[in-house]
């Protein structure tokens, strides 16, 4: 690690100067690895979700959102990988077991041997990056534990000035966008790379700033489109569908009139987020800016994503395609996926995404993303797809396409858009990060690993299918968990779904009764005991 005096001042020329020498070795460690995968290797993992504190802010337990790319873990199958994984808070040992437990082929203790936590003890709402920005003696243990710089390199849920300034200062490269094109993955930036790559997209407007910008947008929309029954009002770094809100024009008459909708918007928009204003959303709109765009309307719609990377060698490869299960008030909030996308459509995604991610490469972009589409079945049977937003980062799709990857150490076939595992057979899943349920609150890690060794729900190796678990130190505080039930076809992978879900709550609604009696009064009867 760079001695502390001589470190350049964060976002300096000079800062820049150092990130750009980082970046050119992350293609030599790549040919690396593709040529020996048990290559020796250091990973640094930090899972910051680096965006505006308040927009976090609205998801439930979103500090143990770091958990999420705990899937990484099983990169330590390669016998001479080494794991540097950094939180916030200390993980709970029994989460890292259940981890390591699923690898194969690798002793539980040459694993973990193999695999460093460090963390910042540190649980406020502040970026972990940034957190560790601030603790030296953290970075300095880092970089010692990484070892060979050439050989080690950071990987990170998004991408931002504080994952460069890190970067620098601990003298490791990071696989993952440079900021300085993080625009691209904005609201904006998706729309203005849409139009560049030729993808059709819903008509709207973006680099919006102000409310009247707001109100020009919705009005020209309306002018343009009489038919219209709503606008979409997105900021342009909202996360999960958080950030987006909804006018319906039939709220005010003559919904065309700049002056109208001017008075109207306060009055009549609805967002996404529960407990969100207009006041605040504006002074958010006014920092980030944003984008109206046209709703799109069908009888029966869908929201798929495509999953693509860009390697270091700047090729642009499709990964899969999803089915997205939303949610909210007007269903814009992720709230799962499902894998792969469906037949009649998954391939016409996937080479729209491959388009985008083209003009990504174009631009420089490396790393992994995902594309959300609204598509809409026309009468003729055929499905419009509009691109709607590029999620510049290790979104809520990734997770569970590694963990099918890690656990199966099958590939995906972008000829038919399926996955198959080294049996042959094709796979499929649901996951979600939004199991949540009050009645789970209190259940502890132990807990879980023993409901769920009890009913046989973890994942399966034989057989190639089973249940595997996230967030699960969301899940004695909040009540929430993630979870990834994997089967050979997608009604067996909503069956393991469901299952889990009624062992649960069958579980839990045992151990509420047993309370329920624990605190009643002991000169009160037992159920059925006659006195």
């Amino acid at each position: 690690m760079m001695d502390p005096a001589l470190w350049p001042a964060a976002g300096s020329p000079a800062e820049e100067v150092a990130w750009q020498a980082l970046s050119q070795r992350i293609p030599d460690l790549y040919r690396l690895l593709m040529k020996d995968p048990r290559a020796r290797q250091s990973v640094v993992v930090v899972p910051s979700l680096s965006f505006d504190f308040r927009e976090l802010a609205k998801i439930t337990g979103v500090h143990h959102y770091e958990e999420r790319m705990l899937v990484n873990l099983m990169l330590l199958r390669q016998p001479r990988t080494k794991m540097i994984y950094v939180t916030s808070q200390a993980l709970d040992p029994t989460i890292i077991d259940y981890y390591l437990a699923m690898l194969s082929g690798v002793p539980h203790a040459h694993a973990r041997k193999r695999l460093v936590l460090l963390h910042c003890a540190d649980a406020s709402p502040q970026p972990l990056s940034k957190k560790i920005l601030e603790r030296p003696r953290l970075m300095k243990r880092i970089a010692e534990e990484a070892g060979d710089p050439a050989r080690s390199h950071i990987v990170c849920f998004n991408s931002t000035h504080w994952e460069r300034t890190l970067a620098v200062r601990l003298n490791l490269p990071l696989h993952s966008v440079d900021p300085a094109l993080n625009n691209l993955g904005t609201k904006s930036g998706s729309r203005e790379t849409f139009r560049a790559a030729g993808v059709l997209m819903p008509d709207g407007f973006e680099n919006l700033v102000s409310a009247d910008d707001i109100a020009r947008g919705v009005s020209e929309l309306k002018k343009r489109d009489p038919s219209l029954s709503r606008a979409v009002i997105k900021l342009n770094d909202g996360f999960s569908g958080e950030g987006n809100a909804i006018f319906k024009y039939d709220a005010v008459d003559h919904s065309d009139d700049l002056e109208r909708i001017k008075d109207a918007l306060p009055k009549y928009t609805r967002f996404e987020a529960p407990q969100e204003t207009w006041d605040a959303y504006v002074q958010k709109y006014s920092e980030m800016q944003g984008i109206v765009e046209a709703w799109v309307d069908g009888d029966e719609k869908v929201s798929p994503s495509a999953q693509c990377r860009v390697n270091a060698m700047g090729e642009a490869q499709a990964i899969s395609t999803h089915d997205q299960v939303l949610g909210g008030p007007t269903g814009q909030v992720f709230l799962g996926a499902t894998f792969p996308a469906c037949d009649p459509y998954r391939l016409e995604v996937q080479d729209r995404g491959i388009k985008i991610a083209e003009e990504l490469a174009k631009r420089g972009v490396i790393g992994r993303f995902g594309i959300d589409f609204v598509s809409v079945k026309e009468p003729n049977g055929k499905y419009k797809h509009f691109a709607i937003e590029i999620n510049l980062r290790k979104g809520g799709t990734t997770h569970p396409f590694l963990t099918l990857k890690f656990l199966t150490t099958g590939q995906y076939n972008v000829e038919d858009g399926l996955f198959y595992a080294p049996s042959g057979k094709p796979k499929y899943y649901f996951a979600t990060d939004t199991v949540q349920n009050e009645r789970y609150k209190g259940l502890i890690p132990e807990d879980l690993v023993d409901i769920a060794v009890y009913n046989g729900l973890h994942f399966h190796g034989p057989s190639e299918r089973g249940v595997v678990f996230h967030l699960i130190g969301a899940l004695s505080e909040y009540g929430k968990l993630g979870l990834v039930a994997i089967g050979d076809n997608p009604q067996q992978a909503r069956f393991l779904y469901r299952q889990t879900l009624q062992v649960l709550d069958a579980e839990t609604a045992s151990a509420a009764s047993l309370a329920k009696l624990a605190a009643r009064p002991a000169d009160l009867p037992a159920s059925g005991t006659a006195r």
